[in-house]
């Protein structure tokens, strides 16, 4: 089954380095504080952690906009708590083959893979093709075309900046006016 989804690479760059000098006790306590901070947002923001990657991890969204939310989130947070390490992302959406229920193969996914393989530092990359209905407060900045090992030819690629400005997106509001079946 092919569904349409936004796929989310993400990596703390460093990690092998930061292992090496300050030990395999250091480095499991920055990944372990990661990981929470990932499944803290991947729960606000309404995504799905679909695989954990060593120092990383893959990410599903069914909306690119949810998608931009968490990753922007997770780099600000990041930021703070997995220092001197960096996070580096890359974000694909497309439509891609559900596979035995729990994996998902496709161009997207492989596409979002090689971005965050490609980007350094703080950058959150995605096809340019893609930037279109970002959330507000995001911008898309040129990157410019990347030869990508697997994709023909080079793809057009923006680096994502700035903050979301987010409305509430649940409906507990909601409950209070609701009749309760009876």
């Amino acid at each position: 089954m092919r569904v349409p989804r936004t796929f989310v690479f993400l990596d703390l760059s460093g990690f092998t380095n930061y292992t090496a000098a300050y030990g395999d006790d250091a480095a499991g306590k920055i990944l372990g504080t990661f990981r929470t901070v990932v499944r803290e947002v991947a729960s606000e923001r309404g995504v799905r952690i679909a695989k954990w990657l060593g120092d990383g991890c893959m990410v599903v969204a069914v909306d690119q906009v949810g998608a931009i939310e968490f990753v922007m989130e997770i780099e600000r947070r990041a930021t703070r708590v997995c220092s001197p390490l960096t996070l580096r992302a890359g974000i694909a959406t497309g439509h891609a083959l559900l596979f035995e229920g729990d994996d998902y193969i496709g161009s997207a996914v492989n596409m979002a893979s090689r971005l965050c393989d490609h980007a350094t530092g703080y950058d959150v990359l995605m096809p340019a093709s893609n930037a279109e209905g970002l959330p507000e407060g995001i911008s898309a900045e040129p990157y410019g075309n990347v030869e990508l090992p697997g994709f023909p030819g080079a793809i057009e690629v923006v680096r994502l900046t700035g903050t979301p400005v987010r409305g509430d997106r649940n409906d507990t509001g909601e409950l209070w006016t609701r009749t309760p079946f009876v």
